[in-house]
């Protein structure tokens, strides 16, 4: 009984692959309410007559629970395997979508965003979904992850030209009320295909796991020799400044070309292509992880990532701005695959879901 299981798929097979494309659909579909709110905030701060910061409250939010979502998801995934957390995703991304159009001021467009987008929805679509894949691959883990998470900046790339040409044309209202039935259903039909529990999960879950706990190299159970809860803790710091980084320009570069006098759908370009430039390093920073391990990516990365924000600052002209955007899609957007390279590297398997979240 303590052999294999004929039935278990195995890393790196045809089976992975497979999975890995069903994946980078699903975190296409499930990460859009990171970026939609971000095109129609200038809608929805007129239509509701607020200022920019209150306009911007419901992106906040968003990411905050989008943060303690992802936690929650990825000890489902962790438990009872990654589709039952993209199931909820599903139904939360959809009926948040659509009780977004539905609300009648900005307290209930932020809860919604908040509750539904963010912690029950685009969660289960990011930290579970990273963290499932970097344990289906061994040989190419770094190039796994870095396509698996490109499906979150494939979503920045299509949603914001698709949702602001539906903003100019039908309303921001009725633009979430399509987003909900399609990014609703998409996700929750691309779910089932994601049954299976990796392998690595299954021989911890062996009766003789706790044999293989007791194996395990110093290394992984002392990361950087530091305690588990340490280094997660450093890993949880680092993240939330590397995010906050991020965020700047893509939460307010939409808004920004309005103020500037270059309009709304300038800045969707820009966003596109800052996101589309992304998936770019996050291919070649998951080959740079195969080679150099996930921790120097990972310092490369917010380095490069820390000279384009600076950018920001001394230019404003049009081609400047799209210059600027390109270069920080791509200085950044290696940064959050090799938090999960270094959470699978230095970390018990079985508690994947859960560590990546917080990074």
């Amino acid at each position: 009984m303590s052999g294999p299981q004929p039935h278990l798929h195995q890393p790196d097979s045809r089976y992975a692959v497979l999975r890995l494309l069903v994946t980078i659909l699903l975190m296409t579909v499930g990460s859009s309410g990171m970026y939609v709110v971000s095109v129609v905030l200038p809608a929805v701060q007129a239509d509701f007559g607020i200022a920019r910061a209150d306009a911007s409250l419901p992106y906040t939010l968003l990411m905050i629970g989008f943060g303690v979502g992802g936690v929650l998801m990825g000890r489902i995934a962790d438990r009872f395997g990654v589709m039952w957390p993209l199931l909820l995703g599903a139904l939360s991304l959809g009926v948040g979508y659509i009780a977004c159009g539905m609300a009648n001021g900005i307290v209930a467009f932020t809860a919604a965003q908040a509750v539904l987008v963010g912690l029950f929805g685009s969660a289960a679509a990011f930290a579970p979904l990273v963290a499932d894949t970097s344990l289906w691959f061994v040989k190419r883990r770094g190039i796994a992850v870095a396509v698996c998470a490109s499906g979150n900046y494939m979503a920045g790339a299509i949603w914001p030209p698709i949702v602001q040409h539906f903003v100019e044309t039908v309303g921001w209202r009725q633009t979430y009320f399509g987003m909900g039935i399609f990014c609703g259903l998409t996700m929750a039909g691309l779910a089932l295909f994601m049954r299976a529990r990796p392998p690595a999960v299954a021989l911890v879950a062996a009766p003789a796991a706790a044999a293989s706990r007791r194996a395990l190299p110093e290394a992984t159970m002392r990361p950087f020799g530091l305690s588990l809860g340490t280094a997660q803790g450093l890993l949880c710091v680092a993240g939330t400044a590397c995010c906050v980084a991020m965020a700047m320009p893509q939460v307010h570069i939409v808004a920004y070309c309005g103020d500037l006098g270059y309009g709304a759908a300038r800045g969707a370009q820009m966003l596109s292509l800052m996101l589309g430039f992304g998936i770019v390093s996050r291919l070649v920073s998951g080959a740079i992880c195969d080679r150099i391990g996930g921790l120097r990516t990972l310092l490369l990365g917010s380095a490069l990532q820390c000279v384009a924000l600076l950018l920001f600052l001394p230019f404003d002209g049009l081609v400047s701005l799209y210059l600027v955007s390109a270069l920080f899609g791509l200085f950044q957007g290696g940064i959050v695959p090799s938090y999960a390279i270094i959470v699978r590297e230095h970390f018990p398997a079985a508690e994947a879901g859960a560590r990546v979240a917080p990074c």
